[in-house]
């Protein structure tokens, strides 16, 4: 009996050891962490000419919230400019409503920030559902003033000395309008479209036409545990959209799982990152 309760209490200190461990892991240094997750995609409708495209995506950036302040924006800026993207998304969700340890940093001073970013194509911006919880506008106009077009239910061409394609933003699906026709319309009839979007729940709307949407939102569920998967994914499809390439009825969604965090400063599994995609044909 008494060897029994030695091995029951040893059991028992070694199952408050992992616990602690993977804790202190998913609360402090998981968090903290930042890579850069590069990515190739080969897509059947992207043409030859257009191939070799990188993009990188800022989602979810959620400036202010634990470990990811104004210095760490600084870095992350820095790193993603000397990953030398051609075009550079952000996918909203700048500002933090609300999140255990987070302290609110303005858009104005977000802005100002990735202001920094360089890629030759450009780069833009939509708002994610935070952003419109603390006034679309004035995120809008914070990033406007910085040089950052907002393409809210809008488009603009892109091109370079061998390729051209309609760049297409679609305001929130949660607070947003999310017009895809308004979003549409400026766009050539059989032109190339990207699209980009906070919330990926938009993609069954999303029309056949379009060669890509890329969105964030979902922050990948923050947690990932093996053999179970994502308990939390703030998603009306629950773990469908919550992260990476999906391919659905011949449409190609890429949603990254972003940076920041909300409501528990918590990433397990699923650290923070900018994804920069390569984009190719699948020719």
């Amino acid at each position: 009996m008494r060897k029994l309760l030695r091995k029951s209490r040893i059991l028992f200190l070694l199952i408050l050891m992992v616990g602690f461990i993977l804790a202190v892991w998913a609360f402090f240094a998981e968090p903290r962490s930042f890579r850069i997750n590069e990515q190739t995609l080969r897509l059947d409708t992207w043409p030859a000419a257009c191939s070799d495209l990188r993009v990188a995506v800022l989602a979810d950036l959620h400036v202010g919230s634990p470990y990811k302040g104004m210095d760490s924006l600084r870095s992350l800026v820095r790193k993603v400019n000397a990953s030398r993207p051609d075009l550079v998304l952000l996918p909203g969700d700048f500002v933090i409503q609300g999140v255990l340890g987070g302290s609110f940093v303005t858009p104005e001073r977000a802005a100002e920030v990735l202001a920094g970013l360089k890629a030759p194509l450009g780069v833009f911006a939509v708002l994610g559902n935070h952003d419109w919880w603390l006034d679309p506008g004035r995120v809008a106009r914070a990033f406007s003033e910085q040089g950052i077009p907002v393409l809210e239910d809008a488009s603009t061409k892109i091109a370079t000395e061998d390729c051209a394609f309609r760049l297409v933003g679609i305001s929130d699906f949660w607070e947003g309008p999310h017009n895809i026709d308004q979003a549409m319309a400026a766009v050539e009839e059989n032109a190339l479209v990207m699209a980009f979007t906070h919330n990926p729940d938009i993609f069954p709307q999303i029309p056949q036409s379009i060669a890509l949407t890329i969105a964030g939102h979902t922050h990948g569920g923050q947690v990932y545990l093996p053999m179970i998967g994502r308990p939390i994914v703030p998603s009306r499809y629950g773990q469908r959209y919550a992260i990476g390439h999906i391919v659905e009825e011949g449409k190609y969604l890429y949603v990254s799982p972003g940076v920041g965090t909300s409501i528990l400063p918590v990433r397990f599994l699923v650290p923070p990152e900018v994804t920069l995609l390569t984009l190719m044909s699948a020719e």
